[in-house]
């Protein structure tokens, strides 16, 4: 990169709120540390406000994902160093939540697997290998992409939804910043403007709880739509521990107040799958017989049930 390159990078960053300097926070280092914390709580307390100015967009980039991966689409995330390693803890936690293949939500962070512990130098100066990345999971037209930036400027990012979008996938720009180069690629752009850093610059801090925050939404508001819960129960939960097991039977327990004997049973016939469980027992079937009702309501444990009735 030639000096001209560095000084408009740098006036880039300069206009960019969540690298804006805080003259009134420049003295922090002098103060006790109760006093450093109680400031740090009050900017990380203005965050939730942040993201509710755009909950209308956030419940449309929603709703147009839960459509896509209801026809068979995957969710991927794509980002660089702390909006990367976000992404990928929001796709990881997904099969055990919601008991998703590994395949279906996706976290791409520039410079792969490592970069989540370690960065990778200029791997998030790159578009190309954003799309290089998408092109390696055969993207199709009923995937959405969501690039991740605190900057909104970030190569990666904006790479990765410019070339989904050409590949007609759905496209979501997360940022941080108001009027960003990501949203306005992205056919569904959330701008979650949480201002100026404690620490100048440092992303990880009130941007990187807003991502994590709408992330989260994204996730799990989808997986509602998809049917993946009952109520507010995770009746897809995988259980691969005995934690998530003896979670498996309280879910069981309170969908159907039934006694631990016969949840015992029906988890058994129901080789652990809860939601086949809870319908074997609300609907007074088999097991074969459940899972022929999940399927024909495509999963959704309130058809299941409505179509016995």
């Amino acid at each position: 990169m030639t000096s001209q390159d560095y000084s408009a990078l740098q006036s880039q960053l300069a206009a960019l709120t969540t690298e804006a300097f805080r003259p009134d926070l420049a003295e922090i280092d002098h103060l006790p540390t109760l006093e450093i914390a109680k400031i740090m709580n009050g900017e990380d307390a203005t965050v939730p406000a942040a993201v509710t100015a755009r909950l209308e967009d956030i419940a449309a980039a929603i709703d147009a994902t839960a459509a896509r991966m209801a026809r068979g689409g995957r969710l991927i995330y794509a980002g660089a160093g702390t909006a990367g390693r976000l992404g990928v803890l929001d796709a990881s936690e997904c099969p055990p939540t919601f008991n998703t293949d590994p395949s279906e939500v996706v976290g791409l962070i520039a410079g792969g697997p490592s970069a989540m512990v370690e960065a990778v130098e200029g791997a998030e100066d790159s578009a190309a290998l954003a799309a290089e990345d998408l092109a390696k999971l055969g993207l199709t037209e009923t995937d959405t992409v969501v690039g991740i930036s605190a900057s909104g400027r970030t190569p990666y990012a904006v790479g990765a939804v410019e070339h989904a979008r050409a590949a007609g996938a759905l496209t979501i720009g997360l940022s941080c910043n108001a009027d960003s180069p990501l949203a306005a690629a992205a056919e569904h752009g959330i701008e979650i403007v949480t201002g100026p850093e404690l620490l100048t610059g440092s992303t990880r801090l009130k941007a990187g709880t807003a991502q994590k925050l709408v992330l989260n939404m994204i996730s799990t508001i989808t997986m509602i739509r998809l049917g993946k819960t009952y109520g507010n129960l995770m009746v897809d939960v995988r259980a691969s521990n005995d934690k998530l097991q003896a979670r498996s039977r309280r879910i069981v327990a309170l969908a159907t107040d039934a006694p631990d004997a016969e949840i015992e049973r029906a988890l058994a016939a129901a080789d652990g799958e809860v939601k086949t469980a809870i319908l074997m027992i609300l609907a007074g079937i088999d097991a074969p017989a459940a899972e022929r009702r999940l399927a024909g309501s495509r999963g959704h444990l309130r058809g299941a049930l409505t179509a016995g009735q």
